[in-house]
Formats: C-alpha cells, structure tokens, sequence
C-alpha cells in the first residue's frame, strides 16, 4: 500500500497556492470596488443615454433654475464646491482658459458649476465664488433631494468627509460632462486631460 501521508515540502506548497489565490481574488474585487465605485462611467454602450435629465436648483440672484433653462445651447457642467482647495479652482479656471482659446466659438457654450455643498455654499456664495474666473459661469446649488437627484442623473459621486480639528470636506468626482444642446452626454473630459484633447472635445461640442 503506498503511504499518501502528505511531505512538509508538499504541504508548504499547497498552502502557498492557497494564499495566492486568495490574495488574487482579494485584489480583483479590490479593483472591481475602485473602477465601478459611484460616479465612475460604467463601460457601457449606453452610458451617453444614461446622463443627464430633469432637475431643479437654484442660482446665485435665488431664482429657479431647471434643465430647460439650459436647453438649446451646450454645456460643461462640473460639480464641487467653493471651499474645494485645488480640483474645483483648477477645473473652473482652465475652463474658462480653453473658453478664450475658442475665440468667438467660446461664447456658444455655457460652463455650470453645481455646488454638492448646500451647508456651506448659499447661492449668494456661489456667485461670488464664480465671479473670480473672468468668464460667465453658471453657479447653482439645492436643497440636499435637489442635489440627490441631479447628480444621480450625472452618475456624481461626493461624500461628505469629517477632518482632524472638527470641520468637513467634500470627496467628488472630478470630471466635466460636455452636454449638447439638447442635454445629451457628448463626451467626458478628465481632471487630468491634456489641455489639447480637452479643446478638441470643446471644438466638437460647439461645431
């Protein structure tokens, strides 16, 4: 009878097989968390049809604005917030740079700013907050269902983060949506996209 009793050799290499595998499912579902987290694109056909849709906010002056105030001409819309220290001055400032590299292309389309940060950010804020880019921007904020809704129309994560010392600030998704004018997703440019290839989808948005 021949002894089936298992070497230590045999034994090791089993049990490093076993957290090998382990480790790699760990790491797959950790990267299934990272791409898919909410408001990342889903890599789907369909996604342009998914964006967008009917919301209710308010601008700066108070008055009401929905998504047929912003019908017939395009948009980049982006949402953060004004006490944001370096995605949304950064976003907004180089909007308003590849706006003025358009030329006179640059007036056919609207920049909006949406505020995820209704505690803080009063609309009166947010005009002010806007006005320091030099160029004609949309600001708009809502009640916390307001802003539930748009940005579950956009796909748009944030999340509310306590800091040491008492205080808050705000995890968000840092892209700009590029919309036609009949407030369908055209395209998408990232927070780090070069300038260029950022232009060239402004240049198509406004043909």
């Amino acid at each position: 009878m021949t002894d089936q009793t298992p070497t230590p050799r045999s034994s090791m290499k089993s049990l490093r097989l076993a957290l090998w595998f382990v480790v790699l499912v760990a790491a797959g579902f950790a990267l299934y968390a990272v791409t898919n987290r909410p408001g990342d694109p889903p890599e789907s056909g369909g996604y342009a049809d998914s964006v967008g849709g009917p919301f209710t906010l308010t601008a700066a002056d108070g008055s009401t604005v929905t998504e047929r105030d912003l019908a017939g001409k395009p948009f980049a819309i982006f949402f953060g917030f004004t006490r944001c220290p370096d995605v949304c001055p950064t976003t907004l400032a180089r909007l308003a740079q590849l706006r003025k590299r358009l030329g006179e292309d640059g007036d056919r389309f609207e920049i909006v700013f949406v505020s995820v940060d209704p505690e803080s950010d009063s609309p009166e804020d947010i005009g002010n907050y806007v006005a320091l880019f030099d160029t004609p921007i949309v600001g708009l904020t809502g009640t916390p269902d307001q802003l539930a809704q748009i940005t579950g129309a956009y796909h748009v994560f944030y999340e509310k983060v306590p800091i040491d010392g008492g205080g808050y600030t705000i995890d968000h998704s840092a892209s700009v949506f590029l919309m036609d004018s009949d407030g369908r997703l055209q395209s998408i440019i990232d927070h780090h996209e070069d300038a260029d290839n950022a232009l060239a989808k402004l240049e198509q948005l406004v043909a």
